[in-house]
């Protein structure tokens, strides 16, 4: 997919989107892997970062009219779910997965009812650090299928951080690519970036060398 100055990215998710946007800057990408393709495709489209810290699904949806629908995305991508499994082992905030499911079955279908988007899902992944995060992993599973099912039913594309984190975790070790098992590092960004340039298709000359 090539890119022109007529299109809008829009990225929607928690705080591994937001990563330490500035709040008061409509404009503000933050540090991790939405500026990086952002600067991946300077002088192109117009990159919007609306991740927000702490999101679990419920909270993108109460937002999703101001804060995704408003702006009028061509590209719209959504990476969400970590915070569902967080919160339920941290504070006791349990998130059935049939409402997880209803939740994110309803994103996608008022992004495809009311946008002339390209969808893209990031499936939410964990590296464990620690050893409770390990008990995170049966709960955050079924989380990534629906994040597939739903992906599929509305014809967006996937990038498969689930795959690909855990793969590069067993090369570079976990903490390297996300110290608390949750939020990427740099190296985890730049992964992030460069998958899903590559399932939007960018040529390799469109991405400058790291």
């Amino acid at each position: 997919m090539r890119f022109t100055e007529t299109d809008r990215l829009l990225f929607a998710g928690d705080s591994i989107t937001d990563s330490s946007r500035d709040r008061d800057d409509p404009a503000a990408l933050g540090k991790g892997y939405v500026r990086q393709i952002a600067d991946r495709l300077s002088g192109g489209p117009e990159v919007l970062n609306k991740g927000l810290n702490g999101n679990r699904i419920y909270d993108l949806e109460a937002r999703w009219t101001t804060d995704v629908l408003a702006f009028r995305p061509t590209v719209l991508t959504v990476k969400i779910g970590i915070n569902d499994t967080w919160r339920t082992f941290d504070r006791d905030l349990p998130s059935p997965i049939g409402k997880f499911r209803a939740a994110y079955t309803r994103l996608l279908a008022s992004a495809r009812q009311n946008l002339p988007a390209e969808l893209y899902v990031i499936t939410p992944f964990l590296l464990p650090v620690e050893p409770g995060q390990h008990d995170w992993v049966a709960d955050l599973a079924p989380r990534i299928e629906v994040a597939l099912e739903v992906a599929t039913e509305f014809g967006a594309r996937l990038v498969r951080a689930d795959l690909f984190m855990p793969r590069a975790a067993e090369e570079h070790g976990a903490a390297a690519l996300a110290p608390d098992g949750v939020h990427p590092s740099p190296l985890g960004h730049r992964l992030l970036a460069e998958a899903w340039l590559a399932a939007a298709g960018v040529p390799v000359e469109e991405a400058p060398p790291r």
